[in-house]
C-alpha cells in the first residue's frame, strides 16, 4: 500500500510504503492544545517505510517526544516518541492526499476528550459556510 500527503501550502511531501500500525482519533490536551483543533487523526507507520521530502521544523513537545511541522506554512505533520512508539512515525492523517483511503479505527485518550465532541453528530450540518451558496 503506497499512501502519500503533503502540507497546506505543498512544501512538503511525504509517502508511505506499506500498511499503516494504526489509524486513530487522538482526544489528549497536548494534541489539541498543538493543532488548534478538538481532536487530531493520526496515522502511523514503520520510520522505515516513509520518505519526507521538504524542510521541516521539530519541537520538542515533551520529554521523549517530538513533533514536526512545514517551515513554510506551519502544517503540523509528524509526531516521534522513541520511547513510547521505537520506529514509529505518526502522521497527522488530515494531511493524506486521499483521507478517505484508510478509515480510523479507534479513538485514543478519551480521558480528555472534550464532552461535545461526543455528539457532534447532532449539530446541523451546511453543505457550505452557511448563506454562501
Amino acid at each position: 500500500m503506497v499512501i502519500s500527503g503533503h502540507c497546506h501550502c505543498g512544501a512538503v511531501t511525504w509517502q508511505a510504503n506499506g500498511e499503516p500500525q494504526h489509524h486513530a482519533l487522538c482526544h489528549c490536551e497536548d494534541c489539541r492544545r498543538w493543532s488548534g483543533a478538538p481532536l487530531v487523526g493520526w496515522i502511523a507507520f514503520d520510520d522505515k517505510d516513509v520518505t519526507i521530502a521538504g524542510e521541516t521544523r521539530a519541537y520538542q513537545s515533551s520529554a521523549t517526544a517530538t513533533r514536526e511541522f512545514c517551515a513554510t506554512c506551519g502544517t503540523g505533520l509528524f509526531y516521534r516518541n522513541p520511547t513510547m512508539l521505537p520506529g514509529i512515525i505518526d502522521i497527522q492523517s488530515g494531511t493524506m492526499d486521499d483521507p478517505e483511503a484508510v478509515p480510523p479505527g479507534a479513538h485514543i485518550m478519551v480521558r480528555h476528550r472534550l464532552g461535545w465532541t461526543q455528539e457532534m453528530d447532532k449539530l446541523p450540518a451546511f453543505e457550505s459556510y452557511p448563506g454562501m451558496d
